[in-house]
């Protein structure tokens, strides 16, 4: 591990190992680099290099003077990638979540990946004055901060809650003030849809009070095009502490999808992100690129399973232009299986739901796919517009006919 610093600036990060693919670690609100220090040492991807940094009035640099907001650490954490010089996937936690998505936003020729993890809202969370003020009034306040982590956390590992405790009371009083308000007003870029089009994985702990489902799932998640949505069982506000292992097993497989590589590391060996993206491209190229010679599509909107790399990405690719909207909500991997649950808008914005099953061979090639569509109506109308859009090249009877 070695420290260096960025030049003509007082912003120093700290660099482990010498990959071609950077991974930038942004923190979040009274934390400091160093909260990633449980979850770095759990990744099994090769070929990566881990950066961290403190952000302007955090950490070492708590006596760093201002201002305190989203176009500084957006600058600082951008600084930090371009000295780097290399691809990234860039990582941020709470607050430091809206920072890794402006550098993202910002370099899109090198941001192979962003991790959202318990995200703040871009566009800001908006507490009303007397809920906000509780935030703004935790600076030097050692019980007040240990409070609201022990509200927020489901399994905070004890030295970690002591050591981030203390270094949170360390900062002064008008950054801690800054800093809230920064987070609960939020950026401009943050009211439309994200211009960041590569993969996206939103992480929340199941236990978080703060960052709900509902938040992510109105405010986070629709504004990204190729986004998984992800929770953990056991975690908080601070999952990639709680959780370390379980949020590095997400993390590795954003890895292996950005680095280019034919499959995630042997204990990984799921691939959303492919399956994700191609539904975002809308290509039955990018479909026929995930699977084996001799896939296998089962589906309710088919009467029998579809067989055959050709065939098959011929028909997801003809779905994926039907969804208006699609949404994957949750994800849970056991062994060659990876379970998405996603929602949709198709046919003028008629809702439709489900759960894909997916499972890999050793290579991390999809052999079988299963997509359970619901309800019954919204069945029937999808798979009767597939025939006619795949007329003369499936089958009619493959599918009902209304």
């Amino acid at each position: 591990m070695k420290t260096e610093r960025v030049a003509d600036t007082d912003v120093r990060y700290r660099r482990t190992g010498d990959g071609d693919l950077a991974v930038v670690f942004v923190h979040g609100f009274l934390d400091d680099q160093y909260a990633w220090d449980r979850l770095i040492p759990q990744l099994t991807t090769p070929g990566i290099e881990c950066v961290t940094l403190d952000l302007a009035g955090c950490g070492d640099r708590d006596a760093v003077d201002g201002p305190y907001d989203y176009d500084r650490f957006a600058d600082e954490a951008g600084g930090v990638v371009d000295a780097l010089g290399k691809p990234f996937v860039i990582v941020g936690h709470s607050m430091g979540a809206a920072v890794a998505e402006l550098v993202a936003v910002q370099r899109p020729d090198r941001a192979r990946g962003l991790m959202l993890v318990t995200p703040v809202p871009l566009a800001g969370v908006h507490l009303p004055d007397e809920m906000i003020e509780q935030f703004r009034s935790l600076g030097g306040d050692a019980d007040g901060q240990r409070g609201v982590r022990e509200q927020l956390s489901a399994a905070f590992p004890e030295a970690e809650l002591d050591r981030l405790v203390a270094t949170g009371r360390h900062l002064r009083p008008e950054v801690v003030r800054a800093l809230a308000d920064c987070w609960n007003t939020g950026h401009p870029h943050g009211e439309g849809p994200s211009s960041y089009a590569g993969p996206v994985l939103i992480l929340r702990g199941e236990g978080d009070g703060f960052v709900t489902e509902d938040m992510v799932n109105d405010a986070i998640a629709p504004r990204f095009t190729a986004m998984t949505a992800v929770s953990v069982a056991e975690a908080g506000h601070w999952a990639h502490i709680e959780q370390a292992a379980h949020v590095a097993t997400h993390l590795d497989r954003l890895l292996a999808e950005a680095h280019g590589t034919d499959s995630a590391p042997a204990a990984n060996t799921s691939r959303p992100q492919g399956w994700t993206n191609a539904f975002a491209q809308k290509s039955a190229t990018a479909f026929g690129e995930a699977f084996t010679k001799d896939v296998v599509l089962e589906a309710s909107v088919v009467t029998r399973p579809v067989e055959g790399r050709d065939q098959v990405k011929k028909v997801m690719g003809a779905a994926s232009v039907i969804y208006e909207s699609l949404r994957f909500t949750r994800e849970t991997v056991d062994g060659p299986r990876t379970y998405l649950e996603w929602e949709a808008t198709a046919f003028g914005g008629l809702p439709i739901e489900g759960v894909t099953i997916l499972t890999k061979n050793a290579d991390g090639q999809i052999f079988r796919a299963a997509i359970h569509h619901r309800p019954l109506g919204s069945v029937l109308r999808f798979s009767a517009e597939l025939r006619t859009r795949l007329a003369g090249e499936i089958d009619a009877d493959y599918f009902h006919q209304g």
